[in-house]
């Protein structure tokens, strides 16, 4: 299934790329996230003008994360070009707080969503009101991206 979700994250990046997107957001996390942002860093290796920008809750995110978990969240954020982090410690609407900074800040919205609640729910239901083309690559369509967005 990884490599599956990687090859769709990385057909979306090509599509994206050829319309002249070249900044790509995603939220710090464990899954989903990770996988994001590597497939953007590997993208990156043959195209050196593309950009990943880490946006985190809170600086103590990986608090109670893996270890390994831990250290590729630091390699990522080390390889990305930018962070954003609106909040030092954990609070209630942190997480609401990084999805409205990933959604006001992008027209495209690449997911996993498989359920109907939850923050990724809350997430992708606030990029549809904001207007944003949503991808969701948990319906298991099998072509690429095909809107004229920019992230």
């Amino acid at each position: 299934m990884e490599q599956y979700l990687t090859r769709r994250i990385t057909d979306g990046i090509n599509y994206l790329y050829s319309n002249n997107v070249r900044t790509f957001l995603t939220g710090g996390a464990i899954g989903f996230d990770a996988l994001a942002a590597k497939a953007v860093l590997k993208c990156r290796e043959s195209r050196s003008d593309i950009r990943l920008i880490v946006v985190m809750p809170c600086q103590d995110q990986t608090k109670g994360w893996g270890q390994s978990d831990i250290d590729a969240h630091e390699l990522i954020n080390r390889l990305a070009d930018g962070a954003i982090c609106p909040s030092e410690r954990y609070y209630s609407g942190c997480m609401h707080q990084r999805n409205r900074i990933l959604v006001d800040n992008s027209s495209t919205c690449i997911c996993y969503l498989t359920q109907t609640e939850g923050g990724t729910a809350y997430t992708v239901n606030y990029a549809r009101v904001k207007g944003l083309s949503v991808f969701n690559l948990a319906k298991g369509k099998k072509h690429s991206i095909i809107s004229k967005t920019h992230l």
